[in-house]
């Protein structure tokens, strides 16, 4: 299956006073036409900042230090703010982590909604119109036409959302970007809103990088996984794949930190300590701290890099898990 996006060697720094925090430092990764990769973390990992490098839209104090986001045989970060604004929106899309502070409070919904198509598309107002109604509809909005009058505090956040999702898909992207679509949504609404983006991909033809913290969302959407910790990708695997047999040791705490429907009086697990400052990253693995599979190799090298460990399996770790895992919910 043909990659429709590639990131390579993604630097990602933010320069504050007396330090530099390391968001991105180093990543590969890849997205094959048709599939869903997910991007999995922590707060603070990294993953936000992966995504909005790829369209080139880290704001400062934030860098793009180095590395390449190919699109076709294009590099979008050599591209000029021309010849990416036309790329934006048009053939990759983002779907933003709040929808209500995403959209413009002072715009109603339909003229959000047509400044996307009327940026893109050559139509008239009547033809921005239909395009608009029709999106709004395709995201099960009741009574589009009055969806498209109002304005943002006038809906609900599951109605923002899809209005968000409406804005990224009027224009049939070949790449959609979603970062934590669900998070600010109640159970039910989340399901609802992840049915549709399952069912945009198959009905669009197009390609959706997830980002999450939510390993739910991952099991139930996702075709391969990237898990990122310390602003590098440290197990990368089919889905099924990661959940039967996660290989690096942070892959596995989290697993185990999900609450189980089989085990209802256990209780919680969590993964031990905190994530590491950014800004002071040592050359050792940055889990080390947190690991309970450590060894001497791990406390005397530099960080591991990613390696293959079965055919299409990698992770970058010095003594990775092999056991399978019991992973029933």
């Amino acid at each position: 299956m043909d990659e429709i996006l590639r990131i390579e060697d993604l630097r990602v720094y933010y320069h504050e006073r007396d330090r530099t925090v390391r968001a991105v430092d180093g990543v590969d990764l890849s997205l094959r036409q048709g599939r869903t990769l997910a991007i999995v973390g922590e707060s603070g990992c990294g993953k936000t900042s992966t995504a909005l490098a790829v369209l080139d839209l880290v704001a400062a104090p934030g860098r793009i230090h180095s590395g390449r986001v190919l699109f076709g045989d294009r590099d979008l970060l050599s591209l000029s703010r021309d010849e990416l604004r036309s790329v934006r929106g048009r053939q990759i899309s983002m779907i933003f982590q709040d929808p209500v502070g995403g959209l413009n409070p002072v715009m109603s919904i339909g003229a959000q909604v047509a400044e996307m198509v009327r940026t893109h598309l050559h139509v008239s107002s009547k033809e921005s119109k239909r395009v608009t109604l029709e999106a709004l509809r395709q995201q099960n909005l009741a009574e589009p036409e009055r969806v498209a009058a109002a304005y943002p505090f006038q809906l609900s956040g599951g109605m923002c959302q899809r209005v968000m999702i409406a804005i990224a898909t009027v224009l049939r992207p070949q790449v959609i970007i979603a970062d934590e679509p669900t998070s600010a949504l109640d159970v039910t609404v989340q399901a609802a809103i992840l049915r549709e983006l399952d069912d945009l991909k198959h009905r669009l033809g197009a390609s959706i990088v997830l980002i999450t913290h939510d390993l739910g969302v991952v099991a139930q959407m996702a075709d391969e996984v990237a898990v990122m910790y310390a602003g590098r990708i440290i197990e990368r695997a089919a889905a099924e794949d990661v959940y039967a047999r996660p290989r690096h040791p942070y892959t596995s705490a989290l697993l185990a930190a999900r609450p189980r429907l089989d085990e209802p009086g256990r209780p919680l697990r969590q993964i031990r300590g905190t994530p590491p400052d950014l800004a002071n990253l040592s050359g050792e693995c940055a889990f080390l701290p947190r690991c309970s599979k450590a060894i001497s190799a791990c406390r005397g090298e530099p960080w591991p890099a990613l390696a293959e460990l079965a055919p299409g399996h990698a992770a970058a770790c010095f003594n990775p898990m092999f056991q399978a895992v019991d992973q029933r919910a």
